[in-house]
């Protein structure tokens, strides 16, 4: 595969950072080797700290240092970064706004053979509902770097969520991106498909078949879920009418929750969300665990075909 895994991103991209900017820490649950944060901990020993395995301390330990000045991100898996310190990020960094960044890897089905305990398939849903919290996860190694450096400069609690495994390159190291708003990978007027993360690739793939067979697709990748970019959302269902979300998530309080939320206001419009089908992963490689929930390019067709209808009839 010619790719690599997001949390490679996270380690590249904070050695240089905590070379920058020696107010850049990072907090760490005892996951450095998984986490890819062993390299800088041992460039910049004065700017990491390990609580061990004690996510709730490594919360209240990031929001203290973001009260001094510090700029601190927190390093752990999604399925704790995001539920076993909900809690302390609710009422310690969201609450008084604090400046910390909780980076997590393993998001989605890429913890694979691991099985359900290790798949974070709930956590942008639950963290987008917390007020003052930006939630975002970049389509690649490139996006993912780029993003990170933006949430290090961002005032404000952040999460980002990475992949385990590797993931094919969808841009390269020139891409521009900004925190809220949505990057135009191609434009069409017959069908919007919007993913993020993981899942950009298999959409871009998709919009290649489609393009083949004659249709016209807008592909979006909506990096930030919160902000959500609103008048992308809205571009789309002004302009084409039909969308079609990709996420590794569960379809319950993800992106394509968000999506529909801007389509109901909007009272116009329709909406095909796939992803994680609102069920428990299983101990199985990634690609079966994507294959058994439809995200798949496979899928992703036939869902644009089904809302434009088949080339050659009346749509």
């Amino acid at each position: 595969m010619n790719g690599k895994a997001l949390r490679e991103a996270f380690g590249d991209e904070m050695l240089e950072l905590g070379k920058e900017n020696k107010d850049i820490y990072i907090v760490d649950a005892d996951v450095g080797k998984s986490c890819k944060t062993l390299a800088f901990a041992s460039a910049y020993p004065d700017q990491h700290v390990n609580v061990g395995i004690a996510e709730q301390n490594a919360c209240g330990m990031a929001a203290g240092l973001a009260t001094t000045g510090k700029i601190p991100f927190i390093s752990t898996y999604a399925v704790f970064g995001s539920m076993r310190m909900v809690e302390q990020i609710r009422q310690e960094i969201c609450y008084p706004k604090q400046n910390v960044k909780i980076a997590c890897s393993h998001g989605g089905l890429t913890p694979a053979n691991d099985g359900a305990s290790h798949q974070s398939i709930e956590d942008m849903g639950i963290l987008r509902t917390l007020p003052n919290m930006t939630v975002i996860m970049g389509a690649d190694y490139y996006a993912a770097r780029k993003l990170i450096r933006q949430a290090a400069e961002y005032e404000g609690p952040v999460y980002l969520r990475f992949t385990r495994d590797a993931i094919p390159f969808v841009y390269d190291e020139s891409v521009e991106l900004t925190i809220g708003k949505a990057h135009r990978i191609q434009d069409g007027k017959d069908v919007a498909v919007i993913a993020n993360g993981d899942t950009v690739c298999i959409a871009k793939r998709a919009a290649e078949v489609l393009n083949e067979k004659g249709y016209s697709v807008r592909l979006l990748d909506m990096h930030t879920i919160k902000p959500l970019d609103t008048e992308a959302v809205k571009d789309c269902i002004d302009t084409i009418g039909k969308i079609v979300t990709v996420e590794d998530h569960n379809i319950i309080n993800g992106l394509g929750s968000a999506v529909c939320e801007v389509v109901a206001e909007a009272g116009k419009g329709i909406v095909k969300r796939i992803g994680v089908q609102d069920c428990f992963g299983q101990s199985a490689p990634y690609e079966n665990l994507l294959e058994m929930n439809g995200i798949t390019v496979e899928e992703i067709v036939r869902s644009c075909e089904e809302l434009c209808g088949k080339k050659g009839e009346d749509r």
